[in-house]
């Protein structure tokens, strides 16, 4: 996918399940359930042990409609070896501009994280596709809804505290898109590699999403 068909997935699914596990060996059926589950769009952190090597042999299994991105990017030196690993995205917990530079350098469309009015305003002043909102559990969606009053044209991804009882709200207060970790990935289901749990949450999650897609 180009550029502009990543982003119009992330804009048109609104669900980015982020990946963050203490194990590898697990991540690519993880990857291939949450896609059996109707969230097309996966973030592979980078805390993940073998991140790169998980990243791109998780790129060659799933569907080629499927957004593989790649979270925790750091630096632009890991950005890059990400996009050449297979990613079609790239999420960052904060905002660095160097990374921003480097995915518009190869195309990938870019989330860093920002938390204040300012921080936010700088992400998307120097080229930000999504800004995320993060974290965004401290604070919940009327923190969400109070940006959204001075800043209408910055898409706002909330990551952290959605869950299938908040996700409606930070829809309703304004968010482009929305990234679902733990609430997604259990830890017992993720002891007992249950991944048939695992596709029927991020199913509940696709229906619980449904009404706010375009």
């Amino acid at each position: 996918m180009n550029h502009a068909e990543t982003l119009q997935k992330l804009l048109t699914e609104r669900i980015v399940a982020i990946l963050r596990v203490e194990s590898s060996d697990l991540l690519v059926d993880l990857c291939q359930a949450i896609a059996a589950g109707g969230i097309r769009s996966l973030e592979i952190t980078m805390t993940v042990p073998n991140a790169l090597e998980i990243l791109a042999e998780a790129r060659k299994q799933l569907p080629e409609d499927v957004a593989l991105g790649a979270g925790t990017v750091l630096d632009a030196e890991t950005a890059r070896m990400v996009i050449l690993a297979g990613a079609d995205f790239i999420v960052s917990p904060h905002t660095d501009v160097s990374i921003i530079q480097m995915a518009k350098r190869y195309g990938k469309p870019i989330a860093p994280g920002a938390f204040t009015p300012t921080e936010i305003v700088h992400a998307w002043q120097s080229g930000a596709d999504i800004v995320k909102l993060f974290p965004s559990d401290p604070i919940g969606p009327k923190y969400l809804k109070n940006l959204r009053g001075p800043l209408p044209q910055v898409r706002l991804m909330p990551t952290g505290g959605v869950d299938l009882d908040t996700i409606a709200d930070f829809f309703d207060a304004g968010a482009c898109a929305v990234g679902i970790g733990g609430a997604l990935l259990k830890k017992q289901w993720l002891k007992d590699r249950d991944f048939a749990a695992i596709e029927a949450q991020a199913r509940k999650f696709v229906d619980a999403v449904a009404p706010y897609r375009d």
